[in-house]
C-alpha cells in the first residue's frame, strides 16, 4: 500500500532563498480525472498484515528516469519565444499524461514523436524544473520563479502545483528580494483573476505601507494601484505626510499624465497633515506649488478644521468625509506599542496617551487610555463589574481566550461630537522580517476586540502570532468626528 503525501507541502531548503513544493506521490495516482478513480481501489488488509512501503524508492526510481531519459517515447523541444533558444527534453507519455490532460491531448494529436512548445523566456528558463516535477513531485521554487512557474503550472493545468504555488506566493510576501516582488505578484494575480493571491498581497501593501515606501518596489507600482491604495483608510504607515511624500516621489519618477497626478494629490487627506507642515510643503514641494490650484479647497477646509472647534467646523461641514478620516498612523501621538512577555501567564494592562484629535485645535488636548489583556478572560456577559473607583475587576476561566479592552481613564466635554474607532495590531516575524498579522478594529461603544485572537495558540512556542514568545501589538486610536444635525448656514 502507498501513502499518499499532502498535496502542496512546503518545506525550506535552509537558508537559501529556495524553497521545495512537494506534489502528490507517487506521480502514477496524477491529477487526471480520468487515472484518479481507476487507481486508487479499496483494499482490504488481513488484521496481521505488515504494510512494506517503498514508495520512496519508487519516486526516486522515476526520478532518475526523467534525469537519464531512457526509455523516452517523446521528445519536447521548448522554443523560447522571439529568440531562436531551444531545449530538448527527453520525456515519457505516460508520465505527461498522467500528470496533465492538456500533455494528454497534445499527445493524441501529435504527428511524430517531437512536441514543440513555445514558451516565454521566463517559463522556457524553469521548463525543465517544471518537467522533473512530474517524475519526483516536488520542486525548488526562488521568488524570481514563482510567477514563471505559476504560468506553467496554469497552462497545462497541473492543479496541485499551481495551489502550492499560491501558497508558496501569500506566505513569501514578506521576503526580502533586490527589486521586491509583491507588486509583480499583485499584477500577475490582478491578469489572471486570481482572488486569493490579489487581496494576500494587497493586505499586505496596505498593512505594511510604511516598509514598502521605503523599498524599491515603490516606484514600480502601477497607477491604479497606487489610486487604490490612496482610497484606503486602513494603511498602516507613520503618518500621513510620509505618504504624501512618498507619493510626491512616485510622480518625481513616473511622471504620469496631470489627471493621475491630481487623482493621486486629492487623495491625500490634508486635515491628517498637522498645519505648520502644510505652510511648509507650500513653501518647499515644487509638486505642491505646480498642482496648487487643483487641491486648493482641499487645502482651505484642510486649515479651516485645524483652526476650528470640531464642534463648530461640524455645523457647517461634512466631518465624515475621508478627508477628516485618519488611517492607521504609528506615531506616538495615535498609539502606542505594547510587547507581552510570556502572554499565556497573566493579566497584563498598561497606559497611554494619545492626542484628543488631529485637528490643530485639539492639539494641546490629551486622552489616558488604559488597556487590559487577559490569556483567558469570560466575555462581557459573564464578567464582574466595575468598582467603584472604575477599576476593571477581571473574572478568569481556563475556558475562557485571549481578549484584550481599551477604555478612556476619563470622560471630558471635549468628547463631544468624537467617538474613537481603537485598532490593535499583531506583528509577527517572517523571513526574519517583522510584519503586520493580524489588525482588529473596535469603536468607542465596544470594549473589546469580539474575535481577538480566536485563532491564535499562544501555548506554542512557534505559533506565527508570537515573536521570540512574546505577544507584539500596537494599539492605536483613531478619533472620528460627526456632523452635528443643525441647520447649517
Amino acid at each position: 500500500m502507498l501513502h499518499e503525501r499532502p498535496a502542496s507541502y512546503i518545506k525550506s531548503a535552509g537558508q537559501g532563498a529556495e524553497r521545495y513544493i512537494r506534489g502528490n506521490i507517487p506521480w502514477c495516482w496524477g491529477l487526471s480525472k480520468k487515472y484518479k478513480t481507476a487507481l486508487k481501489p479499496e483494499i482490504v488488509l488481513d488484521s496481521g498484515a505488515t504494510i512494506l512501503n517503498h514508495s520512496m524508492s519508487l519516486v526516486q526510481r522515476f526520478e532518475n528516469l526523467f534525469l537519464s531519459g531512457n526509455s523516452s517515447d517523446v521528445t519536447l523541444r521548448v522554443q523560447t519565444i522571439n529568440t531562436d533558444e531551444v531545449k530538448v527534453l527527453q520525456s515519457h507519455s505516460l508520465v505527461l499524461s498522467l500528470q496533465s490532460d492538456v500533455f494528454e491531448d497534445l499527445l493524441l494529436t501529435r504527428n511524430s514523436s517531437t512536441l514543440v512548445l513555445r514558451e516565454a523566456p521566463d517559463c522556457a528558463a524553469v521548463f525543465d524544473k517544471f518537467l522533473r516535477y512530474f517524475y519526483s513531485g516536488d520542486i525548488g521554487v526562488r521568488l524570481e520563479q514563482a510567477i514563471a512557474l505559476h504560468k506553467l503550472a496554469s497552462k497545462y493545468h497541473v492543479g496541485a502545483l499551481q495551489q502550492g504555488m499560491t501558497q508558496y506566493m501569500t506566505q513569501h510576501l514578506s521576503s526580502d528580494s533586490p527589486s521586491g516582488h509583491v507588486v509583480s505578484w499583485y499584477n500577475y494575480a490582478l491578469q489572471i483573476g486570481d482572488a486569493t493571491l490579489r487581496d494576500s498581497c494587497l493586505q499586505y501593501l496596505s498593512w505594511n505601507l510604511s516598509s514598502v515606501l521605503q523599498s524599491a518596489e515603490w516606484g514600480s507600482i502601477s497607477e491604479d494601484l497606487l489610486l487604490s491604495l490612496l482610497q484606503r483608510s486602513d494603511l498602516i504607515l507613520q503618518s500621513e505626510l510620509e505618504l504624501f511624500e512618498a507619493v510626491e516621489a512616485w510622480i518625481n519618477l513616473n511622471q504620469p499624465v496631470s489627471a493621475i497626478i491630481e487623482s493621486a494629490l486629492r487623495a491625500i487627506r490634508y486635515g491628517m497633515i498637522p498645519p505648520q507642515h502644510l505652510f511648509r510643503l507650500q513653501k518647499q514641494s515644487p509638486l505642491f506649488v505646480k498642482y496648487y490650484e487643483a487641491i486648493r479647497d482641499l487645502l482651505y477646509l484642510a486649515f479651516q478644521f485645524h483652526s476650528a472647534s470640531p464642534i463648530q467646523l461640524a455645523k457647517y461641514f461634512d466631518v465624515n468625509c475621508s478627508l477628516f478620516t485618519p488611517r492607521n498612523y504609528l506615531s506616538p501621538s495615535w498609539g502606542s506599542s505594547w510587547v507581552i512577555n510570556n502572554p499565556t501567564r497573566d493579566d497584563r494592562s498598561f497606559s497611554f496617551q494619545t492626542q484628543l484629535g488631529p485637528s490643530g485645535h485639539d492639539s494641546n488636548k490629551r486622552v489616558t487610555w488604559n488597556a487590559l489583556f487577559s490569556p483567558r478572560w469570560l466575555p462581557l456577559s459573564a464578567r464582574s463589574t466595575y468598582t467603584e473607583l472604575g477599576a476593571m475587576q477581571p473574572t478568569r476561566t481556563d475556558g475562557g481566550r485571549p481578549r484584550i479592552i481599551v477604555t478612556p481613564a476619563t470622560s471630558s466635554p471635549d468628547f463631544a461630537g468624537v467617538s474613537f474607532q481603537k485598532t490593535v495590531m499583531v506583528m509577527t516575524k517572517q523571513q526574519g522580517k517583522v510584519v503586520v498579522r493580524h489588525v482588529y478594529n473596535f469603536h468607542q461603544s465596544t470594549e473589546e476586540a469580539g474575535d481577538f485572537l480566536v485563532d491564535a495558540d499562544l501555548q506554542r512556542r512557534a505559533s506565527e502570532y508570537l515573536i521570540d514568545s512574546s505577544l507584539f501589538l500596537h494599539v492605536v486610536i483613531k478619533p472620528v468626528y460627526h456632523t452635528l444635525l443643525v441647520s447649517r448656514k
